[in-house]
């Protein structure tokens, strides 16, 4: 009887253990978020819809920071209210815990949109890392996979 009891306090502390690791990494991957300001009927908005979003999420950029929708006709979020919200559609807002790392003003096409956003990821890597630079696997600026 004792024995099972300590192997029960064992296995709910390992269990408690393996789920505040899973939890912490989650909140880790989602701590950068790429916003995407857009608005019903917007031309800019539907071009990137049809040649990025398909693929952002596959990229190294979009596991690292999801995109995000707000429409700009509808209250901001709480969570973003430390983003200053422009009447433009798209705007593309990279954040951090609480904090603008930059933007994007319009969408500028499908290669200027990735130059752009690789400016943006390294100024994240400055804020996450101290300046350090991330390894090439995760500056990789195309789909993977």
């Amino acid at each position: 009887m004792v024995y099972s009891s300590k192997i029960r306090k064992c296995f709910s502390l390992g269990v408690c253990l393996v789920a505040i690791f899973i939890f912490s990494s989650l909140g880790y991957a989602r701590a950068a978020e790429l916003i995407m300001f857009e608005q019903a009927g917007c031309a800019w908005c539907e071009t990137f819809d049809r040649e990025i979003a398909p693929i952002y999420p596959k990229t190294a950029e979009g596991r690292r920071a999801p995109l995000r929708r707000v429409n700009i006709d509808h209250p901001v979020p709480s969570d973003l209210a430390f983003v200053e919200v422009e009447r433009l559609a798209p705007v593309f807002v990279l954040v951090h815990n609480g904090q603008e790392i930059g933007r994007i003003r319009g969408y500028p096409g499908e290669d200027h949109f990735w130059g752009l956003l690789g400016a943006l990821m390294k100024k994240l890597d400055a804020v996450t890392t101290g300046g350090e630079p991330v390894s090439p696997v995760e500056k990789t600026l195309r789909p993977v996979g």
